[in-house]
């Protein structure tokens, strides 16, 4: 009789791993304990919560301001009120989108392997995408419910302790409506979406691949895709276009800011979908800042090697920055918009109302930000943990423990330094066409001087503050990953 040792000396033995692999991942939802899926969860919970708590505080905001009497009969306010509201949600759904198609798009290229087995024996690419896209249901289902839950939660406590810090205790105001319940879809279904989106790879596996080692496509391929990198062109042009539209409709109407809102999003999906063209080139050059010792060279070189998964990488800090910048620069021009339109500076009441409003904004966008780090953080450790048999051969070839947890330390400090500056550019730009087409048609008071345009206001103390965050989460992001990649004895990572 045939043991399980022997079996996995026949010839069969990748046909019967893949088998018993098939039948072990068969157990209801045990492919949530695979690395990466508890981060994705954790993004639909955190998405799902933030569209709650945008809608329970724009909505609590709104009934503060038809309780006053000095601004309650303002319709211009109301309006911006709810455009604000809705192009945050879709900002929070779209940062969600990409880090969750980019997670999964990364656990792929970590199965691939065990796809191309699959194949072997029979299984098709269209039902292994499939099924990660069920995987991508379940995860948005499951992250969509305790997020909504968390959400009701923190809305009631918040609305309280308002109510008390501000002595508005007689807004009414129930922090329960079926409304809440929107977002939690609207996240459900995106991430599954997004887990379609990023299992694309599946379809590229051939059975082949079952019987050696699978690499990466370089730069150079990448650069050869002429069909992607055209859409990516076409999408930032459009992007780039509509923006410009957005700021020259904002000198007529306030509805200028929807117009630029969907060229921020068409723009930076081009970019996103690009990166793998534009990313790798401008890490390398970063490289080049760190010297040119044996570790820093193999870590700039990692960024043209595999240039998907470091420009994954690089996407999500850039998403993070961009946002945070965004709406620091936005309030900040919002400002010099209304003073410039009015002759002066604006009534003490309307300041108070902006920076009310600025800390409530800035604290909702900064969830956005933190999904984007969530992201980073586990791209860079599923990262380190599918280069298991490199990081092994590097260590068998000699190279210390010192110089490998250096080498994946740098590799970090290289996305930081070029996504944070690609950040702060779209930042800054994003930041003041959104408050140029949003209020350079309002007029304000004393002169009621209309149309507006000015130059955007940089916050420089913010912006100092988004680098040092960046830095910081960076660091912290890589400790987990550079304790894997040095854990490993170099014969157990080569035997994998």
């Amino acid at each position: 009789m045939t043991t399980a040792t022997d079996t996995g000396r026949m010839p069969g033995a990748p046909a019967a791993v893949a088998s018993r692999r098939m039948s072990a991942s068969s157990a209801p939802l045990a492919w949530l304990r695979e690395r990466g899926m508890g981060a994705s969860i954790l993004v639909a919970a955190i998405s799902s919560a933030f569209g709650a708590i945008l809608l329970s505080a724009t909505g609590y905001i709104a009934a503060i301001m038809r309780a006053d009497p000095f601004i309650g009969e303002s319709g211009t306010l109301a309006v911006v009120l709810a455009i604000m509201s809705v192009l945050l949600l879709g900002v929070a759904v779209y940062v969600a989108a990409i880090v969750t198609a980019n997670t999964f798009a990364t656990v792929i290229a970590g199965r691939t392997r065990r796809i191309a087995l699959l194949r072997l024996i029979g299984a098709s690419a269209r039902s292994q995408r499939a099924e990660v896209a069920r995987q991508g249901l379940v995860v948005g289902i499951i992250g969509a419910a305790v997020g909504l839950g968390a959400g009701i939660l923190a809305s009631w406590a918040g609305v309280l302790l308002a109510g008390s810090l501000l002595g508005v205790d007689e807004v009414e105001y129930a922090v329960i409506q079926p409304v809440l319940v929107l977002p939690a879809i609207v996240v459900a279904l995106t991430t599954w979406a997004a887990a379609w989106a990023g299992s694309r790879r599946v379809l590229t596996v051939t059975p082949l691949q079952a019987l050696g080692g699978s690499v990466e496509a370089s730069h150079g391929a990448y650069v050869r895709r002429g069909g992607r990198n055209g859409a990516a062109i076409a999408l930032f042009g459009i992007g780039a276009a509509l923006l410009a539209g957005g700021i020259v409709l904002g000198l007529v109407t306030p509805l200028g800011v929807i117009v630029a809102f969907f060229g921020g999003i068409f723009s930076f999906t081009g970019l996103a979908l690009g990166a793998t063209l534009v990313m790798p080139p401008v890490l390398k050059l970063v490289g080049r800042l760190f010297g040119s010792s044996a570790t820093a060279r193999l870590a700039a070189e990692n960024a043209l090697r595999y240039p998907e998964r470091s420009s994954r990488m690089a996407i999500g800090v850039v998403m993070g920055v961009t946002l945070v910048t965004m709406f620091a620069v936005a309030l900040e021009t919002v400002k010099v918009v209304l003073t410039t339109s009015g002759g002066g500076e604006p009534p003490v009441e309307m300041t108070t109302l902006i920076d009310t409003f600025a800390g409530v904004m800035m604290g909702l966008v900064a969830v956005s930000a933190v999904i984007a780090a969530v992201g980073l953080v586990n791209l860079l450790t599923i990262g380190v943990v599918q280069r298991r048999r490199e990081l092994g051969l590097l260590r068998a070839l000699g190279v210390s423990t010192g110089q490998v947890r250096r080498m994946v330390l740098l590799e970090a400090a290289h996305i930081t330094i070029a996504a944070t500056a690609t950040g702060l550019v779209l930042g800054i730009a994003y930041g003041w066409a959104g408050a140029q087409s949003l209020l350079g048609a309002v007029p304000m008071p004393p002169s009621w001087a209309s149309p507006t345009l000015v130059a955007p206001a940089v916050p420089w103390v913010p912006v100092a503050v988004i680098v040092v965050a960046t830095a910081v989460l960076t660091l912290v992001a890589a400790v987990v990953p550079t304790r894997l990649a040095t854990r490993v004895a170099p014969v157990e990572a080569l035997a994998d």
